[in-house]
């Protein structure tokens, strides 16, 4: 579901009315046991909260309805960096899987939201260079490579002053900003891509510069951000590609640990949720590596996830008896 509301330019009250006028009608559709939705591209934690407290005041009752909630009224840690951790943290599954690592490796990243911003947090963390990110206006190429200070200039940038990328071209020195593009059009060179910003950001054309500027593995942090045509490119090509059903999984994971923190009136400590992040996306590669070319073959991970999440429907859709 969503509104036909720009939230650019509005104060946080028109937003909050927005949120509210929503809610006195999504209310009737949604449920801890019917339907549980989270953020997305425009509505974070501000706006989960918004919702959340329409939603409690309609209903006069706390359940696990909402996930993305503040972590003072049955929030989870880790749940607004989990979508680009998770990504990070399948990308280092596959690269361990061919004797391979991040340290080193040199990650081009799209987008400036919460997958993006943590991605890059997550691959810095694990040693890795950071040379893109963008917005919907342009890019930032840094062939230094982002440190952690640069990243937190940015978040303040993007989540406090909510300005364009353009302007850290402006301060600091041996960046360029590409205005209009993508890291993908423009064919940086990297090792590793992880597309976080859109849809279909990706096409045959930019897969193809992006194979020829040395791509090892592409993760998908945004849902589908790779068209048909680039997959078929990735794949001839024998890249490592994560699709977004597998790479993409570590935001409703979280959301998943945040239901079950809710019904159990309990909250983890920050690395508990963590650990349990790895571990699930540990798990999904598995399921991929298993349906998609096992342990001694280069694995078509496009297949594997395909293939896993067919079967799990299936075997359930069997075991209900609708056939």
């Amino acid at each position: 579901g969503g509104s036909n509301f720009n939230p650019k330019g509005k104060s946080d009250r028109e937003v909050m009315r927005c949120c509210q006028s929503l809610m006195t009608e999504l209310h009737r559709h949604i449920g801890e046991d019917t339907d549980v939705p989270a953020g997305d591209i425009g509505v974070g934690t501000r706006e989960v909260s918004y919702l959340f407290g329409m939603y409690k005041r309609l209903e006069n009752r706390f359940t696990g309805t909402l996930t993305g909630k503040g972590l003072s009224f049955g929030g989870s840690h880790v749940r607004t960096e989990a979508t680009g951790y998770g990504c990070v943290y399948f990308t280092e599954q596959m690269l361990n899987h061919v004797g391979e690592s991040l340290k080193g490796q040199t990650v081009a990243i799209s987008g400036a939201g919460n997958v993006a911003l943590y991605a890059a947090e997550k691959a810095l963390a694990k040693e890795a260079r950071v040379v893109t990110l963008s917005d919907s206006s342009g890019f930032i190429h840094d062939p230094d490579g982002l440190t952690d200070d640069k990243l937190n200039w940015i978040k303040d940038l993007k989540e406090k002053r909510r300005g364009r990328l353009s302007e850290y071209a402006k301060k600091h020195r041996n960046v360029t900003y590409h205005k209009g593009e993508t890291p993908w059009t423009a064919g940086v060179e990297c090792n590793i891509a992880l597309p976080c910003a859109t849809q279909n950001e990706i096409d045959g054309a930019a897969a193809k510069k992006l194979v020829k500027a040395g791509v090892r593995a592409v993760a998908e942090g945004a849902n589908m951000p790779s068209n048909a045509d680039a997959v078929e490119v990735f794949i001839e090509n024998r890249v490592l590609f994560a699709p977004a059903k597998a790479a993409n999984a570590g935001g409703v994971a979280v959301s998943g640990l945040e239901q079950s923190q809710n019904s159990l009136r309990i909250s983890w400590d920050r690395e508990e949720v963590d650990r349990r992040l790895q571990e699930i996306m540990r798990r999904i590669h598995d399921q991929c590596v298993r349906y998609g070319g096992g342990d001694n073959a280069h694995v078509n991970y496009h297949r594997g996830a395909n293939l896993a999440g067919f079967k799990k429907v299936a075997d359930a859709m069997l075991a209900y008896g609708v056939v």
